[in-house]
Protein backbone atom coordinates (compact mmCIF):
# COMPACT_ATOMS: atom_id res chain seq x y z
CA UNK A 1 0.00 0.00 0.00
CA UNK A 2 1.14 3.55 -0.77
CA UNK A 3 0.73 5.80 2.28
CA UNK A 4 -1.16 9.01 1.54
CA UNK A 5 -0.23 10.53 4.89
CA UNK A 6 2.59 9.94 7.37
CA UNK A 7 2.15 11.21 10.92
CA UNK A 8 5.30 10.97 13.06
CA UNK A 9 4.85 10.48 16.79
CA UNK A 10 8.43 11.33 17.80
CA UNK A 11 12.09 11.38 16.85
CA UNK A 12 13.36 7.95 17.89
CA UNK A 13 14.64 5.62 15.19
CA UNK A 14 12.05 2.90 15.78
CA UNK A 15 9.33 5.46 15.04
CA UNK A 16 10.87 7.64 12.32
CA UNK A 17 13.92 5.84 10.96
CA UNK A 18 12.65 4.83 7.51
CA UNK A 19 10.63 7.92 6.63
CA UNK A 20 13.15 9.46 4.15
CA UNK A 21 12.85 6.20 2.20
CA UNK A 22 9.14 6.92 1.64
CA UNK A 23 9.27 10.50 0.35
CA UNK A 24 9.32 9.39 -3.30
CA UNK A 25 5.76 8.08 -2.74
CA UNK A 26 4.78 11.74 -2.15
CA UNK A 27 2.75 11.34 1.05
CA UNK A 28 1.71 14.28 3.18
CA UNK A 29 4.02 14.29 6.24
CA UNK A 30 3.19 15.83 9.63
CA UNK A 31 5.04 16.21 12.93
CA UNK A 32 5.99 18.78 15.52
CA UNK A 33 8.94 20.95 14.52
CA UNK A 34 11.13 19.29 17.17
CA UNK A 35 10.30 15.83 15.86
CA UNK A 36 11.09 16.77 12.26
CA UNK A 37 14.50 18.15 13.28
CA UNK A 38 15.33 15.02 15.26
CA UNK A 39 14.17 12.82 12.38
CA UNK A 40 16.50 14.64 10.00
CA UNK A 41 19.43 14.42 12.44
CA UNK A 42 18.94 10.69 12.97
CA UNK A 43 18.55 10.07 9.25
CA UNK A 44 21.89 11.75 8.52
CA UNK A 45 23.56 9.79 11.31
CA UNK A 46 22.03 6.52 10.05
CA UNK A 47 23.33 7.20 6.55
CA UNK A 48 26.80 7.99 7.89
CA UNK A 49 26.93 4.79 9.96
CA UNK A 50 25.66 2.66 7.05
CA UNK A 51 28.33 4.05 4.75
CA UNK A 52 31.08 3.61 7.37
CA UNK A 53 30.14 0.01 8.14
CA UNK A 54 29.42 -1.02 4.56
CA UNK A 55 25.74 -1.71 5.25
CA UNK A 56 22.90 -1.31 2.76
CA UNK A 57 22.18 2.41 2.41
CA UNK A 58 18.51 2.94 3.33
CA UNK A 59 18.22 6.31 1.55
CA UNK A 60 20.34 9.15 0.19
CA UNK A 61 21.01 12.72 1.26
CA UNK A 62 18.65 14.00 -1.43
CA UNK A 63 15.79 12.04 0.17
CA UNK A 64 16.60 13.42 3.61
CA UNK A 65 16.58 16.94 2.22
CA UNK A 66 13.29 16.24 0.44
CA UNK A 67 11.78 15.07 3.74
CA UNK A 68 12.96 18.24 5.48
CA UNK A 69 11.37 20.37 2.73
CA UNK A 70 8.03 18.52 2.67
CA UNK A 71 7.29 17.88 6.34
CA UNK A 72 4.44 19.98 7.74
CA UNK A 73 4.95 21.31 11.28
CA UNK A 74 1.97 21.13 13.62
CA UNK A 75 1.58 22.44 17.17
CA UNK A 76 0.02 20.53 20.05
CA UNK A 77 -3.76 20.70 20.42
CA UNK A 78 -4.24 22.29 16.96
CA UNK A 79 -6.51 20.19 14.73
CA UNK A 80 -5.60 19.74 11.06
CA UNK A 81 -6.97 17.72 8.15
CA UNK A 82 -5.16 15.25 5.90
CA UNK A 83 -6.74 13.03 3.26
CA UNK A 84 -10.16 13.09 4.89
CA UNK A 85 -8.94 12.56 8.48
CA UNK A 86 -9.04 15.17 11.24
CA UNK A 87 -5.89 14.93 13.37
CA UNK A 88 -4.72 16.49 16.62
CA UNK A 89 -1.38 16.14 18.46
CA UNK A 90 -1.07 15.99 22.25
CA UNK A 91 2.14 16.16 24.28
CA UNK A 92 3.31 12.60 25.05
CA UNK A 93 5.92 13.64 27.65
CA UNK A 94 8.37 11.06 26.28
CA UNK A 95 11.04 13.25 24.66
CA UNK A 96 10.86 16.86 23.43
CA UNK A 97 8.40 17.07 20.54
CA UNK A 98 6.85 13.64 21.15
CA UNK A 99 3.16 13.34 20.37
CA UNK A 100 0.10 11.30 21.10
CA UNK A 101 -2.20 11.36 18.08
CA UNK A 102 -5.98 11.60 17.81
CA UNK A 103 -7.56 10.65 14.45
CA UNK A 104 -11.19 11.12 13.49
CA UNK A 105 -13.15 10.28 10.35
CA UNK A 106 -16.85 9.60 9.74
CA UNK A 107 -17.61 10.05 13.46
CA UNK A 108 -15.18 7.27 14.39
CA UNK A 109 -12.00 8.07 16.29
CA UNK A 110 -8.67 6.47 17.22
CA UNK A 111 -6.17 7.59 19.84
CA UNK A 112 -2.53 6.48 19.53
CA UNK A 113 -0.29 7.03 22.54
CA UNK A 114 3.03 6.55 20.76
CA UNK A 115 5.66 6.28 23.48
CA UNK A 116 4.15 8.05 26.48
CA UNK A 117 5.36 9.15 29.89
CA UNK A 118 2.85 10.53 32.37
CA UNK A 119 5.48 11.27 35.04
CA UNK A 120 7.33 14.64 35.03
CA UNK A 121 11.11 14.57 34.67
CA UNK A 122 13.78 17.26 34.75
CA UNK A 123 13.45 17.62 30.98
CA UNK A 124 9.70 17.15 30.42
CA UNK A 125 6.44 18.03 32.18
CA UNK A 126 4.86 14.66 31.50
CA UNK A 127 2.07 13.85 29.05
CA UNK A 128 -1.07 15.94 28.63
CA UNK A 129 -3.76 14.91 31.10
CA UNK A 130 -6.83 16.31 29.29
CA UNK A 131 -7.36 13.96 26.36
CA UNK A 132 -10.26 13.42 23.94
CA UNK A 133 -12.48 10.35 24.00
CA UNK A 134 -11.85 7.71 21.33
CA UNK A 135 -13.61 4.63 19.98
CA UNK A 136 -10.27 2.88 19.49
CA UNK A 137 -7.15 3.11 21.66
CA UNK A 138 -3.70 2.03 20.49
CA UNK A 139 -1.33 2.04 23.45
CA UNK A 140 2.32 1.20 24.00
CA UNK A 141 3.07 -1.73 26.33
CA UNK A 142 6.79 -1.33 27.06
CA UNK A 143 6.54 -1.50 30.84
CA UNK A 144 3.32 -3.43 31.28
CA UNK A 145 3.82 -5.53 34.41
CA UNK A 146 6.78 -3.44 35.60
CA UNK A 147 6.92 -0.26 37.65
CA UNK A 148 9.77 2.21 37.92
CA UNK A 149 11.68 3.23 41.03
CA UNK A 150 10.22 6.57 42.22
CA UNK A 151 12.11 9.31 40.39
CA UNK A 152 13.41 11.16 43.45
CA UNK A 153 14.78 7.97 45.01
CA UNK A 154 16.36 6.91 41.71
CA UNK A 155 18.07 10.29 41.33
CA UNK A 156 19.41 10.19 44.89
CA UNK A 157 20.85 6.69 44.47
CA UNK A 158 22.40 7.67 41.13
CA UNK A 159 23.97 10.86 42.47
CA UNK A 160 25.32 9.09 45.56
CA UNK A 161 26.99 6.47 43.36
CA UNK A 162 28.50 9.08 41.00
CA UNK A 163 29.91 11.05 43.95
CA UNK A 164 31.34 7.89 45.50
CA UNK A 165 33.09 7.02 42.23
CA UNK A 166 34.71 10.42 41.82
CA UNK A 167 35.61 10.72 45.51
CA UNK A 168 37.43 7.40 45.29
CA UNK A 169 39.58 8.78 42.46
CA UNK A 170 37.81 7.10 39.55
CA UNK A 171 35.97 8.11 36.40
CA UNK A 172 32.18 8.09 36.53
CA UNK A 173 31.31 7.15 32.96
CA UNK A 174 27.63 7.70 32.19
CA UNK A 175 26.46 6.20 28.87
CA UNK A 176 23.30 7.88 27.58
CA UNK A 177 20.88 7.90 24.68
CA UNK A 178 21.49 11.05 22.63
CA UNK A 179 17.87 12.18 22.48
CA UNK A 180 16.33 13.07 25.82
CA UNK A 181 18.54 11.06 28.16
CA UNK A 182 21.75 13.08 27.63
CA UNK A 183 19.96 16.32 28.39
CA UNK A 184 18.04 14.95 31.37
CA UNK A 185 21.13 13.43 33.01
CA UNK A 186 23.09 16.66 32.54
CA UNK A 187 20.26 18.58 34.22
CA UNK A 188 20.08 16.13 37.14
CA UNK A 189 23.83 16.35 37.72
CA UNK A 190 23.69 20.15 37.65
CA UNK A 191 20.73 20.16 40.06
CA UNK A 192 22.86 18.30 42.60
CA UNK A 193 25.84 20.58 42.08
CA UNK A 194 27.92 18.21 39.95
CA UNK A 195 29.76 19.40 36.85
CA UNK A 196 30.10 16.85 34.06
CA UNK A 197 31.82 16.65 30.68
CA UNK A 198 29.48 15.81 27.81
CA UNK A 199 30.50 14.07 24.60
CA UNK A 200 28.71 12.72 21.53
CA UNK A 201 25.56 13.39 19.51
CA UNK A 202 23.65 14.49 22.61
CA UNK A 203 25.33 17.89 22.19
CA UNK A 204 23.86 18.23 18.68
CA UNK A 205 20.44 17.32 20.07
CA UNK A 206 20.82 19.95 22.79
CA UNK A 207 21.53 22.56 20.12
CA UNK A 208 18.30 21.57 18.36
CA UNK A 209 16.39 21.90 21.63
CA UNK A 210 17.79 25.40 22.09
CA UNK A 211 16.05 26.36 18.83
CA UNK A 212 12.68 25.15 20.15
CA UNK A 213 12.69 25.87 23.91
CA UNK A 214 8.89 25.51 24.08
CA UNK A 215 9.34 21.73 24.04
CA UNK A 216 11.49 21.71 27.19
CA UNK A 217 10.29 22.02 30.79
CA UNK A 218 13.01 24.46 31.92
CA UNK A 219 15.12 25.88 29.05
CA UNK A 220 17.23 28.02 31.39
CA UNK A 221 18.20 25.02 33.52
CA UNK A 222 19.01 23.06 30.36
CA UNK A 223 21.33 25.85 29.22
CA UNK A 224 23.05 25.91 32.62
CA UNK A 225 23.75 22.20 32.33
CA UNK A 226 25.52 22.68 28.98
CA UNK A 227 28.35 25.20 28.90
CA UNK A 228 31.14 25.72 26.41
CA UNK A 229 33.66 24.53 28.97
CA UNK A 230 32.13 21.11 29.52
CA UNK A 231 31.46 20.09 25.89
CA UNK A 232 34.25 17.70 24.92
CA UNK A 233 36.43 18.08 21.87
CA UNK A 234 37.59 14.59 20.75
CA UNK A 235 41.20 15.67 21.12
CA UNK A 236 40.62 16.41 24.82
CA UNK A 237 39.33 12.96 25.80
CA UNK A 238 42.63 11.57 27.08
CA UNK A 239 43.39 14.72 29.08
CA UNK A 240 40.01 14.60 30.82
CA UNK A 241 40.68 11.08 32.05
CA UNK A 242 43.90 12.10 33.83
CA UNK A 243 41.83 13.32 36.80
CA UNK A 244 38.70 11.99 38.55
CA UNK A 245 35.83 13.06 36.32
CA UNK A 246 32.19 12.67 35.35
CA UNK A 247 31.67 11.97 31.64
CA UNK A 248 28.23 11.81 30.01
CA UNK A 249 28.48 10.29 26.55
CA UNK A 250 26.74 8.26 23.86
CA UNK A 251 25.83 5.55 23.14
CA UNK A 252 23.44 4.41 25.84
CA UNK A 253 23.75 0.66 25.14
CA UNK A 254 27.53 0.76 24.53
CA UNK A 255 27.20 -0.32 20.89
CA UNK A 256 29.03 2.63 19.37
CA UNK A 257 29.98 6.24 19.89
CA UNK A 258 32.60 7.86 22.12
CA UNK A 259 31.71 5.64 25.09
CA UNK A 260 33.79 2.82 23.57
CA UNK A 261 36.90 5.02 23.62
CA UNK A 262 36.38 5.80 27.28
CA UNK A 263 35.74 2.17 28.19
CA UNK A 264 39.00 1.11 26.57
CA UNK A 265 40.77 3.68 28.76
CA UNK A 266 39.13 2.81 32.11
CA UNK A 267 38.16 -0.87 31.76
CA UNK A 268 40.97 -2.08 34.05
CA UNK A 269 40.51 0.59 36.74
CA UNK A 270 38.58 -0.79 39.76
CA UNK A 271 38.01 2.76 41.06
CA UNK A 272 36.03 3.76 37.94
CA UNK A 273 32.41 2.89 37.29
CA UNK A 274 30.00 2.72 34.36
CA UNK A 275 26.60 4.12 35.34
CA UNK A 276 24.14 2.83 32.75
CA UNK A 277 21.03 5.01 32.55
CA UNK A 278 18.45 3.07 30.54
CA UNK A 279 17.15 -0.18 29.19
CA UNK A 280 19.80 -2.53 27.78
CA UNK A 281 18.36 -4.60 24.93
CA UNK A 282 19.24 -8.24 24.34
CA UNK A 283 22.59 -8.77 22.57
CA UNK A 284 23.79 -5.20 23.17
CA UNK A 285 27.09 -4.49 24.88
CA UNK A 286 25.22 -3.01 27.81
CA UNK A 287 23.36 -6.27 28.41
CA UNK A 288 26.58 -8.29 27.98
CA UNK A 289 28.31 -6.08 30.53
CA UNK A 290 25.58 -6.49 33.12
CA UNK A 291 25.18 -10.24 32.64
CA UNK A 292 28.71 -11.40 31.80
CA UNK A 293 31.13 -8.57 32.62
CA UNK A 294 32.46 -7.93 29.13
CA UNK A 295 31.80 -5.91 25.97
CA UNK A 296 32.84 -6.46 22.35
CA UNK A 297 34.50 -3.83 20.18
CA UNK A 298 36.27 -4.27 16.84
CA UNK A 299 36.30 -8.05 17.25
CA UNK A 300 37.89 -7.70 20.71
CA UNK A 301 36.25 -9.09 23.82
CA UNK A 302 37.05 -6.73 26.69
CA UNK A 303 36.53 -8.00 30.25
CA UNK A 304 36.00 -5.10 32.60
CA UNK A 305 37.53 -4.67 36.05
CA UNK A 306 35.74 -1.38 36.58
CA UNK A 307 32.32 -1.57 38.15
CA UNK A 308 28.95 -1.27 36.37
CA UNK A 309 25.49 -0.33 37.67
CA UNK A 310 22.10 0.25 36.06
CA UNK A 311 19.82 3.20 36.83
CA UNK A 312 16.68 3.04 34.70
CA UNK A 313 15.78 6.65 33.93
CA UNK A 314 12.98 5.47 31.67
CA UNK A 315 11.00 7.87 29.49
CA UNK A 316 8.07 5.42 29.34
CA UNK A 317 5.08 5.11 31.65
CA UNK A 318 5.25 2.28 34.15
CA UNK A 319 2.65 -0.40 34.75
CA UNK A 320 0.43 1.64 37.08
CA UNK A 321 0.23 4.55 34.62
CA UNK A 322 -0.47 2.28 31.62
CA UNK A 323 -3.33 0.46 33.36
CA UNK A 324 -4.80 3.73 34.63
CA UNK A 325 -4.68 5.26 31.16
CA UNK A 326 -6.48 2.30 29.58
CA UNK A 327 -9.08 2.27 32.34
CA UNK A 328 -9.83 5.98 31.87
CA UNK A 329 -10.27 5.58 28.12
CA UNK A 330 -12.49 2.53 28.53
CA UNK A 331 -14.59 4.29 31.19
CA UNK A 332 -15.11 7.07 28.62
CA UNK A 333 -16.40 4.72 25.94
CA UNK A 334 -13.45 3.14 24.16
CA UNK A 335 -14.69 -0.03 22.46
CA UNK A 336 -11.45 -1.75 21.45
CA UNK A 337 -7.82 -1.48 22.58
CA UNK A 338 -4.74 -2.46 20.58
CA UNK A 339 -1.63 -3.15 22.68
CA UNK A 340 1.64 -2.56 20.81
CA UNK A 341 5.35 -1.82 21.35
CA UNK A 342 6.34 -4.18 24.16
CA UNK A 343 7.55 -7.63 25.15
CA UNK A 344 4.21 -8.69 26.62
CA UNK A 345 1.55 -7.05 24.46
CA UNK A 346 -0.62 -10.19 24.64
CA UNK A 347 -0.51 -10.14 28.43
CA UNK A 348 -1.64 -6.51 28.42
CA UNK A 349 -4.47 -7.31 26.00
CA UNK A 350 -5.57 -10.24 28.17
CA UNK A 351 -5.65 -8.03 31.29
CA UNK A 352 -7.83 -5.51 29.46
CA UNK A 353 -10.28 -8.19 28.36
CA UNK A 354 -10.49 -9.87 31.76
CA UNK A 355 -10.30 -6.85 34.05
CA UNK A 356 -12.19 -4.22 32.04
CA UNK A 357 -14.38 -6.41 29.82
CA UNK A 358 -13.32 -4.48 26.73
CA UNK A 359 -12.27 -6.06 23.45
CA UNK A 360 -8.49 -5.97 23.10
CA UNK A 361 -5.93 -7.32 20.67
CA UNK A 362 -2.14 -7.53 20.43
CA UNK A 363 -1.37 -7.33 16.68
CA UNK A 364 1.62 -9.18 15.24
CA UNK A 365 3.93 -7.96 12.49
CA UNK A 366 2.33 -8.23 9.06
CA UNK A 367 -1.20 -8.60 10.39
CA UNK A 368 -3.90 -6.48 8.74
CA UNK A 369 -6.75 -5.23 10.94
CA UNK A 370 -9.82 -3.42 9.67
CA UNK A 371 -11.51 -1.04 12.10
Amino acid sequence: MRPKSIIISHGHLDHCGLIPNLVDLEPEIYSTVMTSRLTGLLAKDTLKIAQYRGHVIPYYNDEIQEFERKVNHVNYRKEFETNGYFVCFFDAGHIPGSSMIHLEKDKKSLFYTGDVNLIPTELQNGADKELPEADVLMIESTYFGKDHTPRKLLEERFIESVKETVDSGGCALIPVFSIGRTQEIMMILKKYGLNAHVDGMGVDVYNLMKRSPEFVKDPKMLDKAFTGSNIVDPEERKRILKNPSIIVTSAGMLNGGPVLYYIREIYDDPKSKIHLTGYQAQDTNGRKLLESGYIEDKNDRIHLNCRAELYDFSAHSGDVQLRRMVREFCDSGTEIVFTVHGDNTEGFAEWIREELGVESKAPVNGETIYI
